[in-house]
């Protein structure tokens, strides 16, 4: 495995995806644009979860210039309830259709952790699958992403999102983030996920309170130092509501600050709910980081 510290520059936008693709960007940064099909969604509350409207916020999303559409359709807000894989496809494939139809040159990641939903999406075109459990929900899904290799977003999480936030430990919450980094890339590439197909997140808000946060977000070079890009998604999370009592419609300001911060640290991928924002704050940033050099 590569442990070199990445070079923060346009090089770290290498990501591989379905068929050996390198997806790259062209300016020093990557954006993910959060497409919600949940009825419950933490920070919309599920305006765009009908097909239209969701397929309309995608290619808004699009125009603003986002790099990459990541399709939900079962909210990961603690508390949420489970969606069967089912359900997940009717939510989820209106939209898809939709968007090889409308802008076939999207790239279109899928927030899942169900085998047959994954299975499901690639089979329609999509060719990113973001999983909130490392294979851990649905041990399946191993065996699709060893099939089809699309690119993989590895994410730590401490339980269930139901149960998540009951109480989150840790003994040294950086070591064990760490550790599970190790662990589970090494499980990947061994059972046949190309290292170069896998994206980290970290997992913030994901079990873990605010302290747990905060101590993982100072310290990016731990996820760094595995030489894969990293994908942050902090977007409108309650780290912002324990830093600043804010409600989600209100934490937007605090998110591209965040965002802006991150990238000056080296973090190119960016999940967000607010498109062109996120690049204004992101532009700034390495701008900064250049004239300093």
């Amino acid at each position: 495995m590569n442990n070199s510290f990445p070079v923060a520059s346009i090089a770290d936008a290498a990501w591989y995806v379905r068929g050996g693709r390198a997806l790259k960007t062209p300016s020093p940064f990557g954006v993910m644009g959060i497409v919600n099909l949940t009825p419950d969604s933490f920070y919309d509350g599920g305006i765009h979860h009908k097909p239209l409207a969701g397929l309309e916020h995608a290619l808004t999303l699009l125009d603003q210039g986002a790099d990459i559409l990541d399709l939900g359709a079962e909210s990961s807000r603690p508390g949420a309830a489970e969606l069967s894989p089912d359900e997940e496809i009717q939510r989820i494939t209106p939209v898809l259709a939709g968007l090889r139809h409308r802008a076939p040159w999207a790239t279109v990641s899928v927030d899942t952790y169900h085998a047959a939903t994954a299975a499901s999406v690639l089979e329609q075109g999509a060719v990113i699958i973001n999983d909130i459990s490392a294979c851990a929900f649905d041990p399946e899904l191993l065996d699709v992403l060893v099939q089809y290799k699309p690119g993989y977003v590895l994410m730590h999480s401490q339980g269930r999102p139901e149960v998540m936030q009951h109480n989150p430990r840790y003994d040294d919450v950086r070591r064990e983030v760490r550790e599970f980094f190790e662990f589970n890339l090494g499980k990947l590439v061994r059972a046949g996920v190309p290292e170069n197909r896998i994206v980290l997140d970290p997992g913030i808000g994901f079990g873990k309170v605010l302290k747990h946060n905060l101590e993982l977000l100072a310290h990016p070079e731990d996820w760094l130092g595995f030489g894969r890009p990293v994908l942050m998604a902090l977007s409108m999370k309650s780290v912002f509501g324990g830093l600043l009592s804010l409600p989600p419609a209100q934490r937007g300001p605090a998110t591209i600050a965040a965002t802006a911060l991150l990238r000056s640290k080296g973090i190119f991928w960016h999940r967000v709910h607010h498109v062109a924002e996120a690049r204004q704050g992101l532009a700034v940033a390495t701008a900064f980081s250049a004239a300093s050099q």
